[in-house]
Order: C-alpha cells, then structure tokens, then sequence
C-alpha cells in the first residue's frame, strides 16, 4: 500500500510537472499551450491581413480620385486648374486615413513577428527553446497596446513608399495645365499668374504648394532614419542624420518605451543577482558602490528588464533585501542580449 501511494504521488508531480501554465483553476500540458498559441497566431494574421487590405483600399481611392480629375482637367481648356489643388488636397486626406491604419498594421504586424521568430523559429533551430523575451513583449503588447510607429513617422512612411508618386503626379500634371491651357505660356511669370485661386495671388498658390511638397519630402526622409542609428550609416550622411532627427523630434515622437534599466543597491547584491537570473533569465552586471554617507561598501546592480518584469524584480529585491535602494528608468532602447528593435513593414 505504501509502494501504491508512493507511485501515485510520483505520477500526481510528474503530471504537475508537464502543466505549464497554472492560473485560477486552469491548467494548460504543452500540447494544449502550443495549441493556444497557434489559434492565437492564426487571429493576429487575420488582423494584420485585415489591416493590410485596408491600406490597398485607402491607396485605391487616391488613385482613382487622381485619374478621374486628371481625365476632367484636361478635357477640355475651359476646366479649371484648381480642381487638381482640390484633389491633392483630397488625397492628402486619404494619406492620413491610410497612416492611422498603418499604426494598426504595424502593431498586428509586430505581434506575429514575435511569434513567429521567437516561437515557431525556435522550435526549428537548436537549442529548440523561445528567448527570454518574446514573451514579456507580446504580454506588454496585449496589456498595453502601443502603436510602433507615430503618426507623424507613419504619414512619411507611407508618403514614401506610395504617395510621393501620386503627389508628384499631381503637381507636374497641375504645371502643365497652367503652362498649356488655355493657351500656351510664354514665359515662367504667366504660369504663375494663372496659378492664382480666387483672390489668392498665384505666388502664394506655388509658394504654399512647394512648401507642402518639401515638408512631406522632408517627413519622408526623417521617419526613414529616426529608427537608425547615425554611427551606422555611412560618414557622409551621419551630420544630416542626426540633423534630421533633431529637427523632426517634435513630430516624430518615440513610442512609449517598453524597457527599463533597474539599478539595485544593495548589500545582497550575490544573492539577489543569482535570483535574477534564474526567475527573470535577465543579465546582472555589479559595480561597487560607496554609501557617502554611511562610507560602507555596496553592491550596485545593473539590469535590463522589460515592463512586465519590473514587479518582479522589485519582488525579488525587497525579499533578498528589505532594505535594497532600487530605481527604474526608463530607457531610449536597448540592444543585444535578447533586446531587438522592431523594423516596421512597408
């Protein structure tokens, strides 16, 4: 009887064992988590598929739009050149529309990314395990949903892959009316003159017009390099990188950060460090540190976290050490040892 209730307990931890994932009642063996993820990988391609076909859409109706007003601009000579002015107008709207659902794409996009890089391409490669990140990130992305891309980044992109040559279409299509109808300019001073709109002189129409162009030009090229970094391009474009970056800071505001830097001091800095490590799988660096007031020694840890894992480290701190000293800031990125920026798809 002893041996049967022996082998019994053996079997109850051995099957405790294969759940890997225990909360309020329910229980999850591998097969059924990997089951689960899958399900959950098939919603998030349909969202990002979704996604992606209303960005066609959004494309459509600008080209549609830009065909049907160039075919009636140049009917006839009598049709007004302003019409062209409407439309650009027009279809600058649709490139708004179509960066909102860029934002949407991209995050649907950035969650099957982590999926499938760090889930199903780990099952593929020695040592046939996920990284120790994929899923704090994927749980921060469903706890807190944040775009990857601003708005101000997703018009530029979107203008760049896209719309820059419709709009330069459009502009060229709206010189030549002004130069050939209703009959052929003689000179540069006479297509600026019928640029005018109402009571709008033409120099004002071309001057807004031109800078409108130079500023969406300009939003093109600084989303491009506002997730590079200037050491990695080459010497002649690391000035006009960091330039552009500084002056398109304030439109193309950094999504909020989903990293942290924890620094832990400490006099347990072995003891919590150990503990890091094996709950976290995080990397600890120490520093020896000196309390100026007190002048004792301390341990001063270093650890890169994501959100999800701020609480438990600051569990793990006040446990080892009630009285450890811990701060949490925020940083711009983090790279290498598992962190990796995210490359938005075009």
């Amino acid at each position: 009887m002893v041996k049967k209730a022996k082998h019994q307990d053996t079997e109850s931890l051995d099957e405790e064992d294969n759940h890997t994932w225990t909360f309020r009642g329910y229980r999850l063996e591998p097969a059924h988590f990997t089951t689960a993820m899958v399900h959950f990988y098939r919603a998030e391609v349909t969202r990002a598929n979704t996604w992606r076909t209303r960005l066609d859409t959004t494309t459509n109706w600008a080209v549609i739009t830009a065909g049907a007003a160039l075919t009636f601009v140049f009917g006839a000579p009598q049709n007004p050149h302003f019409v062209l002015l409407l439309v650009l107008l027009l279809v600058l709207t649709f490139l708004h529309i179509e960066a909102r659902r860029y934002q949407y794409y991209v995050l649907w996009a950035y969650r099957v990314h982590l999926m499938e890089t760090d889930f199903f391409a780990a099952m593929l490669a020695p040592p046939f395990h996920p990284s120790a990140d994929w899923a704090n990130h994927l749980t921060e992305s469903l706890h807190q949903p944040t775009f990857p891309v601003s708005r101000w980044e997703a018009i530029g992109l979107r203008f760049r892959r896209n719309y820059v040559w419709l709009i330069t279409l459009l502009l060229i299509s709206w010189g030549a009316k002004l130069a050939i109808h209703p009959l052929p300019a003689t000179d540069w001073a006479t297509v600026i003159e019928r640029a005018a709109f109402g009571v709008i002189p033409g120099t004002w129409v071309t001057s807004i017009v031109g800078i409108v162009y130079a500023a969406l030009g300009a939003l093109a090229v600084a989303s491009s390099l506002s997730r590079a970094r200037p050491e990695d391009l080459p010497k002649q474009l690391q000035d006009l990188a960091r330039r552009l970056q500084q002056a398109a800071g304030p439109l193309t505001p950094e999504p909020r950060p989903w990293e942290r830097l924890a620094i832990i001091i400490t006099n347990q800095g072995q003891q919590i460090a150990s503990q890091l490590l094996t709950d976290l799988g995080r990397g600890v660096t120490a520093l020896e540190g000196t309390g100026m007031y007190t002048s004792k020694a301390r341990d001063v840890l270093l650890c890169a976290v994501t959100d999800v894992q701020v609480h438990t480290l600051e569990e793990i701190a006040h446990q080892v050490d009630p009285h450890a000293f811990v701060v949490i800031s925020a940083v711009a990125e983090v790279r290498g040892g598992g962190f990796r920026p995210f490359e938005a798809p075009s």
